[in-house]
């Protein structure tokens, strides 16, 4: 068993491997020999995929896994902690944002008798709209599951081997990784640490891919927005039913008859409105129930670099 394993989900990262390589190495040294750096290649389409078995035929601490198509960063990281053996796991991700030369400050404070340790991104290096939309997405996230997270920690951080041992039982369709670590518990902080621009190429989260994320984190995190629809429909009954008896009211006492085609089309229309959005709510959990029922693997591996994964079944690994 390896003393620290790093988990690294790769995308199109073929002009920062050699260079996060080296100073992982130069890092990781500094607290052990042993370690290992398994990078997950979730199929970019650049060489990537070429660079880890180059690294991995002169370095056999260096592991990896390449997916037989794009499956997703959260995937990566699942497939990555899916097999990895150390007794303390680094999870980062491979633009050099994250960087090497924090995780020993992450192990000397997870030795303090920490379980998890996140790295706290407390002066982002991004761009202004990535900023925006991961404020916004953490907004609606908060209010709609009722789950406090920090929008300036992300993946990076290093967790204790029986942290990973039981996400690894944790196998929902939707993976969201610092929302299953929250879940999980454990004796869990935070510390500061340098977060860097990034040298390379731009990020492959859009606005779009945050939007679809966000709904699908929070249909697998809570049913609010069906609680949520629910009291919509309490509301507008009462307001129908306050309008009916005020109208009636008017007419049986005043003898003022109920004007306006323009406002009852109006009615009409924003109940049928609400109806919909109604039911796309619930079609969304119907659907999420259908995707879990399939029991379709997370993640389907297509080639490996010094691990036998593909004469092992990792598709609903538990601990």
């Amino acid at each position: 068993m390896s003393h620290i394993s790093v988990v690294i989900p790769v995308y199109k990262a073929e002009q920062s491997l050699i260079e996060l390589y080296s100073r992982l190495k130069k890092s990781l040294e500094t607290i052990t020999g042993d370690f290992e750096i398994i990078l997950v290649e979730d199929c970019g389409g650049d060489l990537s995929w070429e660079l880890i078995k180059s690294l991995g035929q002169q370095d056999p601490r260096v592991k990896g896994l390449q997916f037989s198509r794009n499956f997703g960063q959260h995937y990566g990281i699942t497939a990555g902690l899916d097999v990895c053996n150390g007794d303390w796991v680094v999870v980062m991700d491979c633009d050099l944002q994250d960087q090497p030369e924090e995780i020993p400050k992450l192990m000397a404070k997870a030795l303090e008798g920490f379980d998890v340790v996140f790295a706290r991104r407390s002066q982002r290096k991004d761009s202004f709209l990535k900023k925006l939309s991961s404020h916004l997405f953490h907004r609606v996230f908060q209010y709609l599951t009722d789950v406090k997270t920090d929008e300036s920690i992300a993946n990076f951080g290093i967790y204790h081997r029986k942290v990973i041992l039981n996400f690894r039982k944790m196998r929902e369709s939707v993976r969201v990784f610092p929302l299953f670590v929250n879940w999980l518990g454990f004796n869990k902080t935070a510390i500061d640490v340098e977060h860097a621009e990034r040298p390379f190429g731009k990020s492959s989260y859009t606005f779009a891919t945050l939007i679809k994320l966000a709904v699908n984190s929070i249909i697998a995190q809570s049913n609010k927005p069906l609680r949520l629809s629910i009291k919509a429909g309490f509301l507008m009954a009462f307001g129908s039913m306050a309008m009916a008896i005020y109208y009636a009211i008017r007419y049986y006492l005043y003898y003022i008859p109920v004007q306006g085609w323009t406002s009852v089309m109006v009615s009409m229309y924003f109940l049928a409105g609400l109806f919909f959005i109604n039911t796309g709510f619930i079609g969304l959990y119907i659907g999420r129930i259908y995707d879990e029922t399939k029991r379709r693997p997370l993640y389907v591996v297509n080639e490996s670099v010094n691990l036998s994964f593909l004469e092992e079944d990792y598709s609903h690994a538990e601990a």
